[in-house]
């Protein structure tokens, strides 16, 4: 273990948290011990957090005051979690056109922290969210980090759109003292800047690699193709979009370990995350309370795919109660191996933007139909499908050299049979895949107002 590490974790590390009133390290301290307690004790935890927040909510918020009120709902009537469906769900809508609102009593705007989604969904967000709050979700992913075999200290590789470079000496000194990273920005993903990284690893040894999960897909495949084979750390997380199966054990291949795939949001942080079991996500109840539930309201069934709705038990702030995320999750039956007390989420299935509509209204999970055409059909290296209307779909294709006449037929094929024979489908073969502002990818993108659909639609399989 190179000595510089275990200085940072020891010394340079904990000063630069004290120094700065962080109660990160106390935080991950105390969930580290908590993780292994029972799924019973870890759920009267949450449970008792739950009400807290209700209350405090409830007394110092106009929004939930008058929300509560409309609801027939006060705090003292948690009895269990089955009670948080008498309360209505928080759309994105809803915080923008309330934040103030939301923002609670004793809290100034300009003293809280601000996160701002990109607004991929088609709704730009800001959420604010109280400094305890923001130490607590810090506290709970270097927890996560840790699944993943990372340590503080430990230099790490970042994949990432936009990267914060340091830029004066103040960050200089933290980022070589405290948290040494090194970044490849996917704004710029191209082979000298995979280069570059690629030799930034070896003379800094990093021992996790960190970013958006296709971004570390588009990596490895160039480090294959140079046969550039140094790049093995002991770790990677993988997040911020949708980990395509096959991209996944294409990963795990050239690096030489397994994928810790991660699930988050800027709203209220960490959500999910495997352990070294990979045998789902564990559900973060340590902060969070999350509930699956169906069209029609009701809670979704172990196994059975829902939409994910979210309540903060830290932001205390601008509390987040009962928000739905618009990403779509299957919560698992049984436990994980690892003996860890936090619930599983088997899989997260995909975003509610990201769902494709058929004529009749039935939607089809955009990201499965893309996996299942890129192993069936030869030629296709990667693939973007848009649905500009209820037959109208373009098809971005980026080909290899096995890609021929059969293969776009056969492509056209699948897409007719799933969204019948009078879809208009255009492929376009292209360079690349364009990205996001944030530096994310959507290979699945729906431009048709879903929201405006009736309640019960199903969703397809595939």
């Amino acid at each position: 273990m190179p000595f510089m590490n275990v200085v940072r974790r020891h010394l340079f590390y904990p000063l630069w948290a004290w120094k700065n009133g962080h109660g990160r390290l106390q935080f991950l301290k105390q969930y580290s011990a908590l993780q292994f307690s029972g799924r019973e004790e870890l759920e009267s935890r949450q449970l008792k957090m739950l009400k807290e927040m209700l209350s405090h909510a409830y007394r110092n918020c106009p929004y939930y005051r008058k929300v509560f009120a409309e609801a027939g709902f006060e705090p003292a009537d948690l009895r269990d979690f089955s009670d948080m469906r008498r309360l209505p769900l928080l759309s994105k809508q809803q915080i923008q056109e309330n934040r103030d609102a939301l923002v609670a009593d004793g809290f100034y705007k300009e003293s809280l922290i601000k996160f701002k989604t990109g607004g991929s969904t088609g709704t730009s967000l800001e959420v604010l969210c109280n400094g305890e709050g923001l130490e607590k979700g810090v506290g709970v992913a270097l927890m996560c980090f840790g699944w993943a075999g990372w340590k503080i200290g430990e230099p790490m590789g970042r994949v990432w759109g936009n990267p914060p470079i340091p830029s004066n000496w103040k960050e200089n000194i933290r980022d070589r003292l405290v948290e040494p990273i090194i970044w490849l920005d996917t704004m710029s993903l191209n082979d000298a800047a995979a280069d570059s990284f690629a030799r930034a690893w070896e003379r800094q040894g990093p021992t996790l690699l960190h970013g958006h999960a296709h971004s570390l897909f588009m990596l490895a495949e160039h480090l294959a193709r140079k046969g550039i084979r140094h790049i093995k750390p002991k770790g990677i997380v993988s997040t911020s979009m949708m980990l395509v199966p096959s991209e996944r054990v294409f990963i795990e291949e050239v690096f030489g370990t397994k994928v810790t795939n991660l699930y988050g949001c800027e709203e209220v942080g960490l959500i999910a995350c495997e352990c070294e079991k990979h045998e789902g996500m564990h559900l973060n109840i340590l902060n969070l309370f999350v509930e699956f539930i169906r069209d029609d309201g009701s809670p979704a069934d172990q196994e059975e795919e829902g939409d994910i709705v979210v309540t903060s038990l830290v932001n205390f702030g601008m509390p987040i109660i009962r928000y739905r995320i618009e990403d779509r999750g299957i919560p698992a039956s049984e436990p994980c191996s690892c003996g860890r007390g936090f619930p599983l989420m088997k899989e997260m299935t995909g975003r509610v933007a990201d769902f494709l509509m058929k004529a009749d209204g039935t939607l089809v999970a955009g990201i499965s139909l893309i996996e299942r055409t890129l192993t069936k059909i030869p030629g296709i290296r990667q693939m973007q499908i848009v649905q500009e209307s209820l037959d109208g779909l373009v098809v971005n294709v980026v080909a290899n050299q096995c890609y021929t006449g059969d293969s776009e037929a056969a492509l056209l094929n699948e897409l007719k049979g799933v969204f019948g024979l009078e879809a208009k489908v255009r492929i376009n073969i292209v360079s690349t895949i364009k990205q996001e502002r944030s530096g994310k990818y959507r290979f699945s993108i729906c431009r048709i107002n879903q929201h405006s659909q009736p309640l019960g639609l199903s969703r397809a399989p595939i």
